[in-house]
């Protein structure tokens, strides 16, 4: 999936260390598609090669997120992620007026 908007916010890098003595680290960008209802889309970026990648962007840029999208379930309950794995600067934005946008790649699979 691809989202296209301005840059609202930029948390800090959150760390920390899984059950299984792994170090992680993980940031979360806000991005606002400029859409009439909930506009407001956070991305989170998991390592530090994504981290780095999200850095390079300011608040206030137009940006363009590839990013995967998953749900799971806890004690009956789904808690969803949106896990961006490509962060860039949105030079078509800038060029064309660039309104805001969600792009959801169909695969072709009947499922």
């Amino acid at each position: 999936m691809e989202v296209t908007g301005t840059v609202k916010l930029i948390c800090p890098t959150e760390k920390g260390t899984s059950k299984a003595g792994k170090d992680w680290s993980k940031k979360v960008i806000v991005i606002d598609t400029g859409a009439d209802y909930n506009p407001e889309i956070a991305i989170q970026a998991f390592g530090d090669e994504k981290i780095n990648d999200l850095n390079k962007l300011a608040v206030g840029e137009s940006v363009l997120i590839k990013c995967n999208v998953s749900s799971r379930e806890y004690n009956g309950k789904y808690f969803h992620n949106i896990d961006g794995w490509s962060f860039k600067k949105n030079t078509e934005a800038v060029a064309g007026g660039g309104d805001g946008k969600v792009v959801v790649e169909d695969s072709g699979l009947p499922f």
